[in-house]
């Protein structure tokens, strides 16, 4: 497995998920693997087929959100040629690739009803029937699942059929979400760190500064391990000195005080000196601005004031927060005399 699809985590609540996995894996049963974004479900999906007697054939996986529906059951089952406008060949689909191996259907929950119908058909009797044939063919299909949504209160509101899920659900795997994983954000933060940092080159890791693992720990990671990889690869390459600890992190690269008017701010995005800045409210009346110079200068001081303050004078990082370059920031500094705390 490459090094991206490691499992890393020793948390009681992963541990407990990857053994139900591997357990899971030795029976050709349906697996369905329920989990926020970003919580690894298409690793669990890899796990079932790589430690499966099916291992030496097809893993094929498909996101049933990224297609249409009117091309769905084409992808799923295949289609002959001429079976509709567009189809100038015959074209096998997922369950004829995946035969003998394991098809992985992620998103389920976004099936339309017909979809699912026909999804049961093949399920329950193991044959497809391609969009323009009457001919069924066997397939020999191991049928792995994921969604977030909460498929059983679905069933109950008709909007998932209930017969489709009790045949998927043999083991049902949930994948706790990265914020009740004790212990694994710094383990996780250090791996794709140290991958990072030998990425860029450097000659060594050197690690992250305590009040930037404290954020990391107190972040509620709406997205999971995915968003804290991305997190960290992007504290790393943007940190410039290798020597030292990375002591500035942004967890919301669209954070900004240039953001468009009208967009909607979203919450906090980090709990750390590293805070994006936001610039300092302003009384000031247009109607009674008699020096547009100077109502501008003071504006201009307060807004940098706000962002040196918000970000411990920090002046690397307050560039960044106001997307400035470091030269300008200087230049603003030493423009408005304000002292120079920190670099």
């Amino acid at each position: 497995m490459k090094q991206q699809n490691q499992f890393i985590g020793q948390s009681g609540a992963f541990l407990d998920a990857v053994e139900r996995a591997s357990r899971a894996a030795t029976l050709s049963r349906p697996v369905l693997v329920i989990g926020e974004r970003g919580t690894g479900k298409e690793l669990i999906a890899e796990r079932l087929h790589r430690l499966s007697d099916r291992w030496e054939e097809p893993l094929v996986t498909m996101n049933c959100a990224a297609l249409p529906e009117t091309l769905i059951e084409a992808e799923l089952f295949g289609h002959e040629q001429g079976a509709f406008t567009g189809a100038t060949r015959a074209r096998v689909g997922r369950f004829e690739e995946a035969d003998r191996g394991t098809l992985f259907l992620d998103e389920l929950g976004t099936l339309s009803m017909g979809a699912q119908e026909r999804l049961l058909r093949a399920v329950e009797y193991g044959e497809v029937t391609r969009i323009g044939s009457s001919r069924p063919q066997r397939v020999d299909v191991r049928i792995v699942a994921a969604t977030n949504e909460d498929l059983p209160r679905r069933a109950e509101e008709g909007t998932f059929r209930p017969d489709l899920l009790d045949r998927l659900s043999f083991e049902v795997i949930t994948l706790p979400p990265l914020r009740v994983r004790e212990g694994d954000i710094g383990v996780l933060a250090e791996h794709f760190g140290r991958r990072m940092a030998a990425e860029l080159g450097w000659e060594e890791w050197p690690g992250f500064a305590q009040h930037v693992g404290e954020a990391m720990e107190n972040h509620p990671w709406p997205g999971n391990v995915r968003e804290l990889r991305n997190v960290v690869e992007r504290a790393i390459y943007r940190w410039d000195n290798w020597e030292q600890p990375v002591s500035e992190m942004v967890f919301d690269p669209f954070e900004s005080p240039w953001k468009p008017r009208g967009s909607v701010a979203p919450g906090p995005s980090a709990a750390s000196p590293q805070a994006t800045a936001q610039p300092a409210a302003t009384s000031t009346r247009f109607d009674q601005v008699d020096d547009l110079r100077a109502a501008v200068d003071a504006h201009e001081r307060a807004i940098l004031e706000h962002a040196l303050g918000a970000n411990r004078w920090n002046q690397r990082q307050t560039a960044r927060a106001l997307g400035l370059s470091y030269d300008q920031l200087r230049h603003a500094i030493k423009k408005h005399g304000l002292m120079e705390d920190g670099d």
